[in-house]
């Protein structure tokens, strides 16, 4: 029997799901908020922004159908079981519970709501809209067999609809035009390396790897049997999903640095929205970008609850039932997000700084995973020589208190004196390097060793 084929119209709903997936509050608010920093130097800070924004992302997703794996779990299990455990844990953590999901309830809140309410009930009223905007997302979380259709056929296409109006009256009538706009001082010498790390913001390359078993299942329910077929469906509406990413985060970012000259230089991407969906429509805009960041949040939210539940289920199958998890991710979120947007985001960047480097490795041994046919010691040896750099990372970038312990400052100095490109943010690239020809030598002359996956 001939294997079944999917239609452009199932490619294009799977690629609207996927994208719907990615596109959440981070996705909306620091290219904003970048275009207004890069100023006149806004074009290369698109394009570093591109690469850890959506060719990074990309790659993940052909990480997940050159491996033919089910996802994150599968994939990290093949350096050791023990590090599978540990790395999709602490992944789905960040983009889920302790991070991404909590600060997509604190965006829509601030750029919808936070400037009709008075400073003495903001808290009250952030209380009762995250509350509110995660009871919705668990109502749909709880149902993941309809996702695609929640997401890539109803919340995506609204969201869209709503996005292009305040677009295409950016560019109508253009606040400005970003040449002669001031550079910020970060921006000034190193526009192109300053987008690239604003990137990591996003956590799309890390939700990638997430969002892999969902993307997978919603194939499989499509029809489509075969692995090999699965993994080019995978890619092609992956494709379509970051074609879509790339357009839209250099759309934003060049409305921020038209806004400049206009409206001056926002305290974050959120009040940059605002101020400029106020500034074409009054207050019609507030409720047309209070729309827009809501349905982006909440797809995105629906996204990461089921995928979290579902590989915890998978992890732990003797723990909590697919339902508990939901509502425990859920509460979790609700929690973190009462903190505050600015604290979420300063918590977040020293995790990211450690995960990135382990979970780019590990995307690029899948990819290349056929040339030296899934064997163990490159996996092992790529993310060994890998980890220190990633756990110096994650002490250069946290909070002033941990940095200034004499040790910490000696390690960082070390490093920086003798790792090439630590100083610029890339330093794992060549220990990484050595550790996969290292381990890719040794395997041509050993015995392959099968790493039991459960």
């Amino acid at each position: 029997m001939l294997e079944k084929k999917l239609s452009l119209t199932s490619y294009l709903t799977v690629g609207s799901m996927l994208f719907g997936l990615f596109f959440g509050a981070g996705n909306l608010i620091f290219p904003v908020f970048m275009g207004q920093l890069a100023g006149e130097n806004v074009t290369p800070a698109i394009w570093g922004f591109l690469v850890t924004g959506v060719g990074l992302p990309f790659l993940g997703v052909i990480a997940i159908g050159v491996s033919k794996s089910s996802g994150l779990f599968e994939m990290a299990s093949r350096v050791h079981p023990l590090y599978g455990y540990m790395l999709t844990v602490l992944l789905y953590l960040t983009i889920g519970p302790f991070f991404a999901l909590p600060r997509l309830s604190t965006v829509s809140y601030e750029v919808g709501l936070s400037s009709s309410i008075s400073d003495s009930n903001q808290l009250l009223a952030l209380g009762i809209f995250s509350f509110l905007f995660y009871l919705i997302a668990l109502f749909f979380s709880l149902n993941p067999s309809k996702i695609m259709v929640y997401i890539g056929k109803v919340l995506n296409p609204l969201f869209l609809v709503f996005l292009s109006i305040l677009v295409i009256a950016a560019f109508l009538n253009p606040m400005g035009s970003v040449e002669n706009v001031a550079v910020s001082s970060e921006y000034s010498g190193q526009a192109f390396m300053r987008g690239f790390f604003e990137g990591y913001n996003t956590m799309d390359a890390l939700a990638a790897l997430a969002f892999g078993i969902i993307v997978v299942r919603a194939i499989k329910d499509l029809g489509i049997t075969k692995p090999t077929e699965i993994a080019k469906d995978t890619i092609k509406s992956g494709f379509i999903s970051i074609l879509l990413m790339a357009v839209i985060y250099a759309v934003l970012a060049f409305i921020g640095a038209m806004s400049v000259n206009a409206l001056g230089i926002a305290d974050n991407g959120g009040v940059a929205l605002a101020q400029i969906s106020y500034y074409y429509f009054g207050g019609f805009g507030s409720f047309l970008l209070a729309m827009t960041v809501t349905l982006a949040c909440l797809k995105t939210a629906i996204g990461l609850i089921t995928a979290c539940a579902e590989i915890f289920r998978e992890m732990f199958p003797q723990s909590f039932s697919y339902k508990t998890y939901v509502v425990l991710f859920g509460g979790i979120s609700f929690l973190v997000a009462n903190i505050g947007l600015n604290n979420i985001i300063a918590l977040s960047i020293p995790v990211l700084m450690f995960l990135y480097p382990l979970a780019i490795t590990l995307i690029v041994l899948a990819i290349v995973s056929p040339l030296f046919k899934n064997r163990q010691i490159v996996y092992l040896l790529t993310t060994i020589f890998t980890l220190p750099i990633s756990i110096v990372d994650f002490l250069k970038a946290s909070p002033e208190v941990l940095q200034q312990i004499p040790l910490v400052q000696i390690v960082i100095e070390w490093f920086n004196e003798w790792i090439p490109l630590f100083e610029v943010g890339m330093g794992w690239i060549v220990p990484a390097s050595v550790g996969l020809l290292l381990g890719w030598s040794i395997s041509l002359f050993t015995q392959p060793h099968v790493v039991e996956i459960r």
